[in-house]
């Protein structure tokens, strides 16, 4: 329907990134779906901002955007988080059950094993550069300046190494139950193809980490599926089925 609001996809990004990775999204969903982009501090135009390395932190500079008189408290909304972003997303519905909120019809999780899984670069977190660098090579296609020196280096890989600090401390965060038990959320589990970080049957494991209904999805690509096309597809499919579902209210 015309009059009706469109379906917010709140989106976070991997590790040593902005919101870019994100562009073209709102194409891609298909009609009554949006975006809501979080760029988080220290990067970009937050570049002068502290970065948050801590879980505490995080959620004082984000929950303020899922309140009940705002976009995510008065209709369905759904939350998509990619490698650092999934455990952000986690963390951020885990937060908002604990503080009475309403939280995402429905929680995507993409290339980022679940919290009890042993994952190797959040343990490099505090590896040399060329040791950080040789291992992000083999997630995917480093940009040029990527060497000691280079720009790409320059400018990311401080914000690179203090989000592994943060995807550290979330994931121990996440281990510690929660007093109201585990996630009732409907989840979705998405894994790329080639993707040596988070392979499905790593993604699969978050099966475990929600009492509500779960699926698996797998779509073509390396770690950084989230720039390519498949992504936005899917999520666009599971925000109509939200939609179905629950349908948003008219606009007001």
């Amino acid at each position: 329907m015309p009059d009706e609001r469109p379906l917010r996809v709140h989106c976070f990004a991997h590790a040593g990134a902005g919101v870019s990775s994100f562009a073209g999204w709102n194409r891609a969903l298909g009609p009554g779906t949006r975006t809501e982009l979080h760029l988080l501090p220290g990067r970009d135009s937050r570049r002068r901002e502290p970065r948050v390395t801590g879980r505490e932190a995080l959620l004082a500079d984000v929950m303020g955007h899922f309140t009940e008189d705002g976009d995510a408290g008065s209709a369905p909304y759904l939350i998509y988080g990619h490698s650092l972003g999934a455990l952000v997303a986690y963390t951020l519905t885990r937060a908002l059950r604990e503080a009475g909120r309403r939280g995402p019809a429905l929680l995507v999780v993409g290339a980022c094993p679940p919290p009890d899984a042993a994952l190797a670069l959040t343990n490099e977190c505090r590896a040399s550069d060329e040791e950080l660098l040789r291992h992000l090579g083999g997630l995917g296609d480093l940009p040029g300046g990527a060497e000691p020196g280079g720009l790409w280096h320059r400018l990311v890989m401080p914000v690179l190494r203090d989000d592994l600090l943060l995807a550290e401390a979330l994931r121990a965060a996440a281990r510690r139950p929660s007093p109201l038990g585990p996630l009732d959320v409907p989840m979705l589990a998405v894994a790329g193809g080639s993707d040596p970080l988070a392979p499905a049957e790593s993604m699969a494991r978050w099966r475990h980490w929600t009492t509500g209904p779960f699926a698996l999805r797998t779509v073509p690509g390396d770690h950084f599926f989230v720039r390519g096309r498949e992504l936005p597809r899917l999520v666009g499919r599971a925000s109509r089925v939200v939609r179905r579902l629950a349908p948003v209210p008219a606009g007001r």
